[in-house]
């Protein structure tokens, strides 16, 4: 094992924590931004094309659930994996690391192989019924029969990248998100615009570039600097690596997956009871919350190796300091975005809208929808935290108990139950938070406290 190997070990093992998570939350909170501008790119470009850009950009922005699923599969795989793999390095298993890896490896190709032949087959019925129209199904389906062929790029770039950031190269990790998205930014324009292929170029300039980002991951997780490394021996697949990395991936992987399913929920209860006005004012709530969460999903990434490694060599201490950190800087965020929302929203909505009646009425929903965010911090801290440790029942547990067992019943149930049924669907969000965190943190409190 080469000198810079062990100095990457050790410094999981043996850094301050303070500076060991900055040192890895930093990159990992810019790879999530990066990721988050690699998305709205083809977006940018195709609401200017030409004549058909509305149309164009609709058709594209139905094709985001089946986007957000394929990228729900590679978190299935490599969320559950990556924990496992420092856990096992922590132990001193390195040869056990690399075959949980090699066997994820494998897992991310079949996946790919089989999503693109679904959605080959059956692309155009699943975009109708997320919504696609007659005049917006040519653009989606267009952009989703490209974007299907290159499904193995997405499933290796975004699953094996979790094993960089798994041994501590989040700088590596970040590179890898932007390499592609700088890729996408010269590419799109060329293609879009300079070869006139439209909406079909934006499906090309993204599935060469997540290529080549796969290319660079691949590159790194075969090469010398690399802790673990893929070794074609170790990609045969064995059930004893394959079933516990994905189960423990189950719960990152119903908390994407659902997110589609979520927003189809409140956007057509919100049709139903407050009109257009109500679906745009939610349209900009998601907004808001899925780029505020940004850091706090970086902060975790860049605890889960240290916690991860650390439980594996049974250093306990450093374990719960991590996790302290890790809840601290979480809740002092969680409790800033929580005040920014509640007396002075204006400073989120008026990125997304200049409409003074979707601006005003956004205003009254954000303080609804938002109003218990300062226990975010608590509950990302701690699902995040089962998960780095290995526990995959209760980290499953606490995904669906959010969503699935409360968020989208209360969607239904509320406005029934509430005399103005708007409010009542938008009180489903800090409901759901409530009780979810309470839930986590007395499960939490009973795991801490087995630790030692």
């Amino acid at each position: 094992m080469s000198h810079e190997k062990t100095q990457k070990e050790a410094s999981l093992g043996s850094d301050r924590i303070g500076s060991l998570l900055f040192k890895l939350a930093l990159p990992a909170i810019l790879a999530q931004i990066i990721n988050v501008l690699y998305n709205m790119v083809d977006r940018m470009y195709i609401g200017h094309i030409p004549d058909i850009g509305p149309n164009a950009l609709t058709g594209v922005g139905v094709t985001m659930p089946v986007i957000m699923a394929i990228s729900a599969f590679a978190a299935l795989v490599s969320m559950g994996g990556a924990p496992r793999a420092s856990i096992m390095m922590g132990k001193g298993k390195n040869e056990e690391a690399e075959k949980i890896m090699g066997n994820c490896t494998t897992m991310l190709a079949v996946l790919a192989i089989l999503l693109t032949v679904i959605f080959l087959a059956f692309g155009k019925p699943i975009l109708l019924m997320f919504g696609a129209s007659g005049n917006t199904i040519s653009y989606a389906w267009a952009y989703m029969q490209i974007y299907s062929v290159g499904t193995i790029f997405v499933q290796l770039s975004l699953g094996l990248n979790a094993f960089i950031n798994a041994q501590g190269y989040a700088k590596t990790g970040m590179l890898t998100v932007a390499i592609g998205a700088v890729c996408n930014i010269i590419l799109d324009p060329i293609f879009i615009f300079g070869l006139d292929m439209g909406v079909r170029g934006a499906a090309l300039a993204t599935i060469i570039s997540q290529a080549v980002s796969s290319v660079w991951v691949v590159k790194f997780l075969t090469g010398s600097k690399s802790t673990l490394r893929i070794r074609l021996k170790n990609m045969r697949p064995k059930g004893e690596y394959i079933f516990p990395s994905l189960a423990l991936g189950a719960a990152p992987f119903i908390m994407q997956f659902t997110e589609s399913i979520l927003s189809v929920c409140f956007n057509t209860s919100l049709l139903k009871y407050g009109g257009d006005i109500a679906v745009g004012a939610m349209t900009i709530l998601t907004s808001v919350m899925q780029f505020s969460m940004l850091p706090l999903q970086g902060l975790t990434q860049g605890a889960q190796p240290i916690i991860s490694f650390n439980y594996g060599a049974e250093n306990i201490q450093r374990v719960k300091e991590a996790f302290h950190l890790l809840l601290k800087s979480s809740m002092i965020y969680s409790t800033l975005l929580w005040a920014i929302s509640i007396f002075a929203p204006q400073v989120f909505i008026a990125i997304f809208t200049g409409n003074a009646e979707l601006a005003a009425y956004t205003k009254w929903a954000i303080r609804i929808y938002m109003a218990v965010s300062l226990l975010f911090g608590i509950q990302i801290a701690c699902q995040q935290t089962f998960i780095a440790l290995g526990n995959f029942k209760t980290s499953v547990f606490l995904a669906l108990l959010r969503k699935v067992i409360l968020l989208i019943p209360l969607i239904f149930i509320l406005p029934h139950l509430i005399p103005n049924q708007v409010l009542g669907v938008f009180l489903a969000e800090p409901i759901a938070d409530f009780i979810a965190v309470s839930v986590t943190s007395i499960l939490f409190y009973r795991e801490y406290h087995k630790l030692g």
